[in-house]
Formats: structure tokens, sequence, C-alpha cells
């Protein structure tokens, strides 16, 4: 579409001046609102008369009201103006992080403990905000902030990426998940490695951060890194200890994620061993101010805990 030359002297200032005096009634009132002094915003309201053609006021009349023209043109501008301002206001607010949409990623064992703390500050602040949390493994949601499919994610350690930022935010040890009545919830003695039956313990999917982390471990006997009982994730696991199936090696963290009275953590004497929880944020785009803001609210609830 062709632009017509003339129109593009005319600009949002101008459109601005004259709402104004229709408005506000009187030249020197809208130079007062508009901040500018009377002079100017005469010689704005002349401006857009040589433009157009016509008188927009009629300045023999106190207070100056539109004339035919001016009260066509103002009524058919005011909805533009108003979707305008709209539009700005509405941009603003992203920009400040008061609208928009959040997605955050994270595993259940961190949900409790340090992102629900920070999103309970993040929505007091600014609850307009669509938030979604989404709870996977590490590498999936690691892959998922990698690719803007979330705008940051708590979890394990992923796989080093030049797309991913990783960093530790905290730690907790492993032991064993068994019901609250099994023999080792009750042992009174110190509960070792060597006490675990290996037909009991119900192991996690390889892809796991806590199964590759167990499967590391040199202190962990050969007989306890594989065997029959599996799982998909940790709430099937859980859900399999609660009912006196078996028993799990998992992070303390991931035990209480339910502070589930039917399930007990035993620490275990001779495993040295912690779970380590990162801030995975992307690497080669910038966060958006709505994560930016959280990210800060989400480092706060971290430092108090």
């Amino acid at each position: 579409m062709k632009i017509d030359s003339e129109n593009t002297n005319f600009n949002l200032r101008h459109l601005r001046a004259i709402h104004a005096i229709w408005a506000e009634g009187s030249f020197a009132r809208a130079a007062d609102r508009l901040g500018v002094v009377p002079s100017a915003l005469t010689e704005t309201v002349r401006q857009i008369e040589e433009i157009e053609g016509g008188a927009l006021f009629d300045r023999r009349s106190r207070p100056p009201a539109p004339t035919p023209l001016g009260l066509d043109f103002l009524k058919e501008t005011e909805p533009l103006l108003a979707a305008l301002d709209k539009s700005l206001n509405r941009l603003r607010d992203h920009a400040r992080g008061l609208r928009g949409t959040l997605r955050i990623g994270a595993t259940p064992s961190a949900i409790t403990p340090h992102v629900a703390p920070a999103i309970a500050t993040f929505r007091a602040a600014h609850p307009g905000v669509v938030l979604t949390v989404h709870d996977d493994v590490a590498e999936t949601l690691a892959g998922m902030v990698a690719d803007a499919r979330l705008d940051l994610a708590i979890a394990g350690r992923a796989r080093s990426s030049p797309d991913l930022l990783q960093n530790e935010i905290s730690a907790d040890p492993f032991g064993l998940a068994c019901a609250i009545d099994h023999p080792l919830a009750r042992s009174a003695e110190q509960v070792r490695l060597s006490d675990i039956d290996p037909q009991q313990l119900i192991h996690l999917g390889a892809k796991t951060g806590s199964s590759r982390l167990l499967a590391s471990h040199a202190a962990l006997p050969l007989a306890l890194r594989t065997g029959p009982l599996r799982s998909h994730s940790t709430i099937a696991q859980l859900c399999l200890v609660r009912a006196g199936i078996g028993v799990a090696l998992l992070p303390r963290n991931a035990v209480l994620l339910f502070n589930d009275p039917g399930i007990a953590f035993v620490p275990l004497s001779d495993l040295v061993l912690k779970r380590k929880l990162y801030l995975l944020t992307p690497a080669r785009r910038a966060p958006s101010p709505t994560a930016k803001i959280f990210e800060r609210a989400f480092t706060q609830c971290v430092a108090k805990q």
C-alpha cells in the first residue's frame, strides 16, 4: 500500500495534543497535562491544521470547541489512541515482568524445598504472569531449556552443552528409603550398604541423574547397582517403597518429597554421596524480563535456606 507523503508529517505528538485539548477543554490545561508551554501546543495544532487543510478548533468559543471537521476526526481517532495506549501499557508490563508467561522446569524433589518458595514470592508481586511448572529428569529439562521450551530449570547436573549454563545451588546426601515399619527403619544400629538385600532394591531408570550418580560411585557394591526391581520415576519408586515392595537409594529431599509418614529416610554410614542441584539457564539467548525477575527471587529464597 502506497503511503500518502502528506500523512508522514502527522505523528503521535500531534494526535495526543488535539485529544488533550478536547479532553481538558482548554489549551492551557492541555499544555500542562502534556508538559509543554501553551505556545508550543498552539504551534502543534497549527501544524496539524496546515497538514489537513482546515481548522480543528473554534478559538472564538470559550472553551475552544472542536469544529465539525475536528470533531469527526477526534471521534474517529479516539479508539485508535485508546488501543495504542493499551498496547503500550501491555508492552511496558511485559518488559517489567508484570505480564506474560514463565515456564519453569524442575526435578520433583526440588519443587517443595526450592521452587515453591520462589514461586510464592514471585506470584505475590506478579500475579498476572501465567506460570507453568514442568517436572522431569535432568537431561530432558536441560534439553527443553536449551531449545527454548523452558525459560529455566532446577535439576541435577546434565551433560555439558554450549547452549546451557549450570550453576550449583544445593546438595543433599543419599540414603535409604524404606517403609516406616521396615526392619532397617527400626534398627538401633548404624545401617550399612551391606545390610541392604539386593533383591529388595528398587532401581530408577538409567537416564536419571540419581541413577547415573549411583552407577559411577566406586564405593557402591556391584550387587546394588542393578537388579530386577525397577521404576520409571521417583514417585513410582516411593509408592513401591511405601507399599513395602522394597527399598531404594535416593537423595534425602527425594525421600521427603511428600513428607509421607509411611516412608523413612535412613542414613547409610558407609555411603558418602550427595546429589547436587543446579539452576539451568540458556547460554545463547537473553532471558525474558519475567525469567530474570523469577531467577532473582529464586536465588534470594535459596540463599535464605
